[in-house]
């Protein structure tokens, strides 16, 4: 529930650092624009999605990631495309794109519906009413899917390995540290950093394993190379300079990738299933949706653009539950929107948290109401006030990429099973980067 009133000074420390969430006042969900100045200097949380165009698109020159955001994600992010600034990120961005492209996506399709399957298919050889946590269940799909698509080769450790340590990681890097709050000098010891160090160690001899693998290849037989992420940040060439992405550069980009790529899509999936067992007629809609289209089971491709019940509750679900819930930039100059002054260093919050359970902005805000993403009523809602993959130039490059994997993957569990959460069990959205279920999501598994 959001709070009456600010929290004090030592309170917001304590909050920002065990979850973000708890630190929203009603006065962010009635007004648009709420500003004042703290721990955090000047901030100001932007809900108007005329101000959110302006900062995110019209002058996103002038906003940057901010120094709060670089300390807090630089350790194994920091050169990669989350972080990077100007023309690094520029250059990242162009030589990531081809990857990304409609019919490049289009074609990753048929190894999305061969995961789905495969994961049915495993869920159908244990017993009726088992509890499965769907949180790590989704976590291993989408990094099988990863796997063998954007990472062809494979990981060179495995999925269970992998799933684990991305929640480490997060759950490490996604804790406000105080010290980084206060702007203590980087020499200062950070816990967080301290804690990470085992989990990054165990990203950079992975993801060095997948490097060498690939550069041997690409020496031996270039040709025989998978036209993949890795291959393209590897051959990654400035169009100037004819630079190519340093080792850190490289890395950094892998771990996104595989931490923030699957991440999205999972939580999104875990989301949508409990939000599902919560709603029985947007359950049964859906039933009835892929019973008619998947008689077989199998989401073909022709089939995905008219799964519109499946695709709508995963749009709610990442409405409801956001994978980003905090979009922070600050300001480089002075700036001026309307009657509106943003000094130079000026913080700009635009929480999707926020935005899409805006009183001013939704009709019943806070309830599961998939219809309002159907084909005939999606145009009414403003672009710029759902944000699940950000806006802008910065908008996720792997938007497509998650919608298709999580569409294929939701409808093929449900034409098969029927899933509810356990009597009892108390679900609390937790921020670590990423909006997760905080202990998993416990379920239970029953055949259709």
């Amino acid at each position: 529930m959001p709070l009456d009133q600010p929290l004090g000074p030592l309170e917001l420390l304590r909050a920002l650092r065990d979850n973000p969430m708890t630190t929203w006042t009603k006065r962010h969900f009635t007004e648009k624009v709420v500003g004042g100045t703290g721990l955090l200097g000047r901030v100001m949380v932007f809900s108007d999605p005329a101000l959110i165009r302006h900062v995110l698109v019209d002058n996103a020159a002038n906003y940057w990631k901010g120094d709060l955001q670089q300390r807090m994600l630089s350790q194994g992010l920091g050169k990669g495309l989350l972080l990077a600034e100007g023309e690094l990120w520029r250059s990242q961005r162009r030589a990531m794109a081809p990857l990304f492209s409609p019919r490049n996506v289009a074609g990753f399709q048929g190894t999305m519906a061969d995961v789905a399957h495969n994961l049915v298919d495993r869920w159908r050889r244990q017993r009726d009413g088992r509890t499965v946590d769907v949180a790590n269940e989704m976590a291993r799909g989408t990094l099988r899917i990863l796997a063998r698509t954007i990472f062809s080769d494979g990981l060179t450790r495995t999925t269970d390995e992998f799933a684990r340590a991305v929640t480490s990681y997060l759950d490490v890097i996604g804790k406000l540290d105080p010290l980084d709050v206060l702007d203590a000098p980087e020499w200062v010891p950070r816990v967080g950093k301290w804690q990470s160090r085992p989990t990054l160690t165990f990203f950079e001899d992975a993801i060095d394993a997948m490097v060498v693998r690939r550069q041997a290849q690409i020496k031996a037989d270039p040709a025989s190379a998978p036209r993949d992420l890795l291959t393209l940040l590897l051959e990654a060439a400035d169009p100037e300079t004819g630079a190519g992405l340093s080792e850190l550069e490289v890395r950094a980009n892998v771990m996104t990738f595989i931490a923030a790529g699957h991440e999205t899509t999972s939580n999104a999936l875990t989301w949508a299933l409990y939000l599902l067992s919560q709603a029985p007629d947007a359950r049964r809609r859906v039933e009835e949706e892929v019973d008619a289209l998947l008689p077989d089971g199998i989401v073909a491709p022709g089939v995905l653009d008219q799964l519109v019940q499946t695709r709508a509750v995963l749009d709610e679900a990442l409405r409801l539950y956001p994978p980003a819930a905090t979009i922070s930039r600050e300001a480089r100059d002075f700036d001026q929107i309307g009657d509106i002054r943003i000094k130079a260093g000026t913080g700009i919050i635009i929480s999707p948290w926020v935005l899409h359970r805006h009183k001013l902005l939704w009709e019943q805000p806070d309830n599961f109401r998939p219809e309002r993403f159907l084909p005939e009523a999606r145009g009414t809602i403003d672009r710029f006030a759902y944000l699940p993959f950000g806006a802008g130039p910065r908008v996720c490059i792997g938007a497509s990429f998650a919608l298709q994997e999580a569409v294929t993957m939701l409808a093929t569990i449900i034409r098969s099973f029927r899933l509810d959460l356990v009597k009892g069990q108390k679900v609390m959205p937790i921020q670590r980067i990423s909006l997760r279920p905080k202990g998993g999501m416990p379920m239970v598994l029953r055949r259709r």
